[in-house]
This record gives C-alpha cells, structure tokens and sequence, in this order.
C-alpha cells in the first residue's frame, strides 16, 4: 500500500487551543505525523511517496473560492491588524464573534479592508481552532496528499483490482465545510478525494467517516447530490463536536435524498456496538454500488483517547481494516483525528494491516 506523506505539516504549530475555558497547547500537533509515520517506518509498511502539487482549481472543485483567499491571507491580515507598538504578534488568529441566529446581514466578503474579525468570524465554526503562521501552506500540502493518494488509486485500479492507499494528512478535513473551517480542519482531504474519482469517471464513490468526531464537513458538502454516499460512526451530536450535526435523521436533501447515513452512538461505546454500526455502514455502501471508496480514518474512537468517549482497543483497529478492506473497493485512506499520541502510531498501523489483510 503506497503511503503518502509530507513534512511540510511541520509548518502548522499553532500554539493556542481553547479548551475548557483555558488556553492550552492543541491536541492537533506535529507529533501525531511523526508518531505515526515511525510506527509504520517500524512494521515495513510502504512505499512512502512525495504528493504532487495540484492548486487552487483542485480545491476550488470542493471549496468556495473567496473562502480559499480568506484561508491564504489570513494569518497576514491577522498580524498586520494585531501587530503591536512593540512589534510582536499578540495572539494567533481566533474568531470571537460569529452571525449566529438574528444576525443575519451577510458581509461582502470580496473586499480587501474587511475587517479580519468579520472573515473570522463568518468563515470559522468554532474557536478551538486557532490560525496561526503555516496554516494555509500545511493545509495545501494535507490536500495535496489526498489528490495524490486518489491519483494513485485510480491509476492502478483501471489495471483491475481493488488497490489502496493512505494519506497521512495533517492538518485533518472533515469538519471542514466548503466555506467554513474548525475542528483543527481547513480543506475537506476526503471530499477533494471523493471529487477527483468523480472527476475521474467513478459514477458513485462513498465516503466512510471512522472518527469519533461526526463529519459535519463531508457531509454538508454532498447532503444535495445522489453520486457521493456519505456514511459516518460518530458520538451522538448531544454529547460530542460539533454538536449541531450528525442526527440518525440527516439523510439528504433533493437529489441526495437517501445518500447520508449517520450512525451516532452513546457514549462509551466498545467494539460490540461499533462493530455493528460498522457492519450497517457497509452493507450501505455496497448497496449503493459505490466505484470506489475514501475512508476518514480518525483512531480518536480509540479507549484511551482524550477528548474522544469511545471504548475502541488497538486490536479492534485491525478488525476495522478488515472490515472496510473486505468492500474490496479501490479505497483511498485520509488521516483524520486521534489524539492519543503515543498510541495513535500502533492505531493507524493497526487499520492499515487489517485493511491490507483482507
């Protein structure tokens, strides 16, 4: 299975999270790259491969072309606008006002001077997630692994069979939405993968979201169309991020009507229950005849996870890479959460076995 990886996430460090009412560092850090990509460097899985640099027209196939621009000079509005007598920079990017019920004028979004707290504020849907120095460059390259990974995938599957291959994306996607950013995700990795097969010929694909976290972002963006099937496992909305999404009664909308499937379940769920949300997901995606497959790997369901309440042992990530991988559909596999760092290398490799096993 080719592995694709990128050192410039290295270029995201933000400092800042809130959390709790506290300021603390984030949960989303460089380490969960590094941890991940030494474990699979110990098993001899591979090969590790460079992504290509696909651009704007790539994102803008999924994303909003005002919301890019806000992404690519936000850090620079935001330091020029905070900047103090001193020089220094106080503080990394984070909204503090958003147009939530009964403010409702929208902003011209189009123009230069517009207060940076504005496109903060429209354009974020929470304010864990800090913009800090790298963001959009990190953010470009996560992308670009999982185009490149998606390439690859259906390169090899016109030769026949049902080849695989992981994006070790960082920054995460999922709850990027095509114009909105939060849950430490600014482009949707899944949803531009998703495209490219589309793009490509694929007249159905799925998206399976394994997070703990619901994948508010992929599924916003294809809730009206009938050719991506979006299915996610998740914590109930009523106790997990992001909350405002993620219901068992979110089907779709229009053409999409039918073509989301939400799997909420309670908290402490372990494997007995997930598996069989599990087994519900993959009977959908089979009857729903999907080309091909991305897969939003998130391993924070995993027991010892800390902002995460699933009950998932390392083992049993052997058993969903199992699952998924006995689709047997060309699947391209996007790094999402896990926060357990020092577990989250064994968790990732462990998927990536079982999945390659079956």
């Amino acid at each position: 299975m080719k592995i694709f990886h990128s050192d410039r996430h290295r270029l995201r460090d933000a400092q800042t999270e809130l959390d709790a009412g506290r300021f603390v560092r984030p949960y989303e850090s460089p380490s969960r790259v590094e941890m991940v990509r030494a474990e699979l460097e110990r098993r001899g899985l591979g090969p590790f491969e460079t992504p290509g640099a696909f651009g704007r027209a790539a994102y803008e196939r999924i994303h909003d072309p005002l919301y890019l621009a806000f992404l690519e000079s936000a850090w620079a509005d935001w330091a020029a606008a905070k900047r103090g007598a001193d020089g220094a920079i106080h503080g990394e990017a984070i909204p503090n006002i958003w147009p939530s019920r009964r403010m409702g004028r929208r902003p011209d979004l189009s123009r230069p001077d517009l207060d940076i707290e504005v496109k903060l504020g429209w354009y974020a849907l929470a304010a864990e997630t800090a913009i800090s120095n790298g963001t959009w460059e990190a953010a470009c390259a996560s992308a670009d692994l999982a185009l490149s990974a998606q390439a690859a995938v259906a390169e090899a599957a016109v030769a026949g069979g049902a080849p695989a291959a992981f994006a070790l994306c960082r920054p995460p996607g999922h709850h990027a939405a095509a114009d909105m950013f939060g849950g430490y995700c600014f482009l949707n990795n899944a949803a531009l993968a998703a495209q490219g097969f589309i793009d490509q010929g694929a007249g159905r694909v799925a998206v399976l979201d394994v997070d703990f976290h619901h994948g508010n972002g992929t599924q916003s963006i294809f809730y009206e169309r009938a050719d991506v099937l979006t299915v996610s496992i998740h914590g109930d909305p009523d106790f997990a991020f992001p909350y405002y999404l993620g219901a068992a009664d979110e089907t779709g909308a229009g053409a999409g009507e039918g073509a989301n499937l939400n799997l909420p379940l309670a908290k402490g769920a372990a494997w007995d229950a997930w598996s069989g949300a599990l087994d519900q997901a993959c009977a959908r995606i089979e009857a729903f005849g999907a080309a091909a497959l991305v897969v939003s790997l998130g391993v924070d369901a995993y027991e010892g996870d800390p902002i995460s309440q699933f009950r998932l042992t390392g083992e049993d990530f052997i058993r969903m890479g199992a699952r998924i991988g006995g689709l047997r559909r060309p699947t391209v596999l996007v790094m999402e959460g896990g926060y357990a760092v020092e577990a989250i290398g064994v968790n990732v490799a462990n998927a990536l076995e079982g999945l390659a096993g079956a």
